[in-house]
C-alpha cells in the first residue's frame, strides 16, 4: 500500500475541485485513473461509498448518466465563477494592493474553482500599467490597526509623501504620530484609517499605505465619547477624495435634471425640495475642500451653491484663483 493509500478521500476532493465543473465531469474510469497518478489504487464499488462520504462531508457530487457512461462533477462551490470574477476585479483594481500581492491573491482565488474556469479568470487579470502602491507593508499596517483597535491601545507611526523626486519624505519633519485608531475604511480604491488625535482634540484619517514603522503603544486609545457620536457611513459621503475641511452644511440649488449626480453621490436618503417647477433645494453636509467645490463647478450652470455665504465666498474666491492661475 502507498504512503498516499490514505489520503484517498482528500485526493479525491482535490480531483472534484480541479478537473471539474458544471461543464467538465469526470467518468469512474477516468477518476481511477487521475487517482492512480497520485500512486492511488482504487475500484469502482469502494468509489461509490467514497463519493458518499464527501456528499456526507458537504461536497455536492453529481452524477449524470449519458448513453453508456455515468458522469461525474462537482457542483455548487463555497464561490461561484461569477463571484470569483467579482472579487478578480476588485483586487486589481484596489490602489492599495501592490502588483505583486494582486498577482498572489489572484492566483490564490483560482484554486477556489476548477482549472478550467481558473483560466477564465486569468483572461480578465490586466494589472500591467495600473496605479498601484509599492508598499508592501500595507498588509502588515491593516493586521496591526486591527489588532489595535481590538485591544483598545493607541499606534505610533511615521507618515510620508511624495517629492517631485518621486522620493517618499516623512511629514512634520519626521515626528512620530501617536493616534487611537477606531476604523478602517476603504475610498477612491485606497484604505484609510479613521483615528482621534488627542493633541488636535480631531478625528483625522491616515492612508494606510503612506504609515510607515507601525507599532501599538501601551497607551489606552482615546475618543470614546467622539466616536459614540460618529457615523462612518457618513464620514466617508461627506469627504470628497478624503481630502479634509472645515464641515458644514451646504444648500445647494439645481435644476430638476441634475438630481443624479447628487444622489449618486449622497444616496436616495438625500432630501429635494422642490423649488418651483424646475428647480430643488438640498442640503447636504460635506467637509468643504477644494476638491469639493471643483466638483460642484464641474456639474456646470445647472447646480449652484446658495448657502451658507462663507462656502459661497470659498467658492467666488476658488474661481477667481482658478481665472488668474489660467490667464
Amino acid at each position: 500500500m502507498s504512503a498516499n493509500q490514505k489520503l484517498k478521500l482528500f485526493y479525491l476532493a482535490k480531483i472534484f475541485m480541479e478537473y471539474t465543473d458544471d461543464e467538465h465531469a469526470l467518468t469512474m474510469p477516468e477518476i481511477i485513473q487521475k487517482l492512480k497518478e497520485y500512486d492511488i489504487s482504487a475500484e469502482r464499488k469502494t468509489l461509490y461509498s467514497d463519493f458518499a462520504e464527501l456528499k456526507h462531508f458537504g461536497l455536492d457530487i453529481i452524477s449524470e448518466k449519458s448513453g453508456r457512461h455515468t458522469y461525474y462533477h462537482l457542483g455548487s462551490r463555497l464561490f461561484e465563477l461569477a463571484e470569483l470574477k467579482l472579487l478578480v476585479d476588485s483586487v486589481q483594481a484596489a490602489k492599495f494592493i501592490t502588483d505583486r500581492k494582486s498577482r498572489t491573491l489572484i492566483s490564490k482565488l483560482e484554486k477556489l474553482t476548477s482549472r478550467y474556469q481558473a483560466g477564465q479568470l486569468q483572461h480578465q487579470v490586466f494589472i500591467a500599467g495600473r496605479v498601484k502602491t509599492d508598499n508592501e507593508k500595507i498588509y502588515y499596517n491593516v493586521d496591526t490597526i486591527n489588532e489595535a483597535i481590538s485591544s483598545g491601545r493607541q499606534i505610533s507611526f511615521h507618515y510620508f509623501q511624495w517629492n517631485v523626486r518621486k522620493e517618499p519624505v516623512l511629514r512634520h519633519d519626521g515626528a512620530l504620530y501617536c493616534v487611537s485608531p477606531w476604523g478602517l475604511m476603504w475610498d477612491d480604491e485606497y484604505y484609510y484609517m479613521v483615528a482621534y488625535d488627542d493633541a488636535a482634540g480631531q478625528i483625522r484619517h491616515y492612508r494606510v499605505d503612506k504609515m510607515l514603522g507601525l507599532s501599538i503603544t501601551d497607551l489606552p486609545r482615546e475618543g470614546r465619547e467622539e466616536f459614540s457620536r460618529f457615523d462612518m457611513a457618513r464620514y466617508s459621503k461627506s469627504l470628497f477624495g478624503m481630502y479634509g475641511g472645515e464641515e458644514s452644511v451646504v444648500s445647494i440649488r439645481g435644476r430638476n435634471d441634475m438630481a443624479a449626480p447628487l444622489i449618486d453621490r449622497f444616496g436616495r436618503d438625500l432630501i429635494l425640495i422642490p423649488d418651483g417647477p424646475d428647480h430643488f433645494i438640498a442640503h447636504v453636509r460635506v467637509f468643504v475642500s477644494r476638491q469639493f467645490l471643483a466638483w460642484v463647478l464641474a456639474l456646470g450652470d445647472g447646480v449652484r451653491i446658495t448657502g451658507p455665504e462663507k462656502v459661497v465666498q470659498q467658492v467666488q474666491d476658488e474661481i477667481r484663483r482658478l481665472n488668474e492661475q489660467y490667464m
